[in-house]
């Protein structure tokens, strides 16, 4: 009942953009089709910004190779100085996943639409549809109802006759047949439908296969988690083609097909080797931002005690230290301890 909630949570909106599409087309696997290039398109933004963290990420690569080596044994400070590098330099590896998690979202919506075309391509009532169930027998609750009931009407309508003329002339009107497969039926060992689990899976590899192979991520923290990604992507996409009707592979595979042209797409106008040179060199700057003497400023009086401005060169790593000395005295003062001098060890 869960899983049902949001499935139609996300069923629902994309429901009407492929009506919408169905309506012009008139076909069911070419309103997928478009669904599915349109969807690539609208997700280019996100893409490109992918595109660019990758090359920032390979960036400062060579400081990740340091840091993972200089504290090896110890995960918690590897950790923490990881995380000071992410926020220095304006990196968040939790992007990377977001794309995935709209790829997942998308997928439960489609696999909505696929299992109840009565509901979102013929927009027919509740009541009508429980009443066909009602005919038909079976499980009510079934994620394969409405796709039992279409099959039911477009083989005997005559025993539909309560439902009225309108509701069956626009059930036999919904073709779910597309290059001679049909969308709703669920592949099996032993039908040709076995084609969509196996494309699903050789065009998942391909996609992971370019990706790195264009985008390289060296000793980088993901880098282990992409390379395994590269074998467990392929095997859930024959899982999951395995588990819902043809429709919905359609669109695993499509949405890997389409994949792979955008990543080639982007490596030639975002070229990555280029997009890195371009993040070092910014990177190179920012750490002399940070190593150059600040000019501080500071009213005083003098021995007459009139105000002065005086003007002192401070470097970042002196201002580091001041603040962490206040900070400290303020910690003792409150709690009663006993103040520690700040020390080079301590601003590393």
């Amino acid at each position: 009942m869960q899983m049902n909630f949001i499935y139609e949570l996300f069923g629902t909106p994309l429901g009407y953009v492929i009506w919408a599409i169905y309506q012009v087309v008139k076909n069911y696997g070419v309103a997928i089709i478009i669904f599915t290039i349109i969807l690539k398109v609208a997700m280019l933004p996100i893409a490109i910004k992918q595109q660019k963290s990758s090359a920032k990420m390979g960036a400062f690569q060579p400081r990740i190779a340091e840091i993972n080596k200089k504290y090896a044994k110890n995960p918690q400070k590897k950790q923490e100085e990881l995380t000071k590098l992410y926020e220095e330099e304006g990196y968040s590896p939790m992007k990377g996943c977001l794309p995935m998690l709209i790829q997942f979202v998308i997928l439960f919506g489609i696999i909505d639409v696929v299992y109840k075309p009565l509901t979102h391509i013929l927009h027919l009532s509740k009541d009508v549809i429980a009443k066909a169930a009602e005919i038909i027998g079976g499980n009510a609750g079934a994620m394969n109802q409405q796709l039992k009931i279409v099959d039911a009407i477009q083989q005997d309508p005559s025993k539909f006759s309560e439902l009225g003329q309108n509701v069956i002339d626009k059930v036999n009107s919904l073709d779910l047949n597309f290059l001679g497969l049909n969308l709703g039926s669920v592949p099996n060992w032993t039908s040709i439908l076995i084609i969509i689990p196996i494309l699903a899976g050789i065009f998942s590899f391909l996609q992971m296969f370019v990706s790195m192979k264009m985008n390289p991520m060296g000793e980088t923290p993901g880098a282990g988690s992409m390379k395994m990604m590269m074998f467990v992507m392929p095997i859930f996409s024959v899982w999951i083609t395995f588990s819902v009707p043809v429709g919905v592979g359609i669109y695993w595979i499509l949405t890997y097909v389409v994949g792979i042209g955008q990543v080639l797409l982007l490596n030639k106008l975002y070229n990555p080797k280029e997009l890195r040179e371009q993040a070092i060199a910014e990177m190179e700057e920012r750490q002399k931002a940070r190593k150059k003497p600040v000019v501080k400023k500071e009213i005083k009086k003098d021995e007459k005690g009139n105000e002065v401005v005086v003007e002192e060169t401070v470097s970042q790593k002196e201002i580091n230290r001041r603040r962490l000395a206040e900070a400290r005295k303020r910690d003792a003062e409150k709690y009663g301890e006993e103040y520690v001098e700040v020390t080079d060890d301590d601003l590393k």
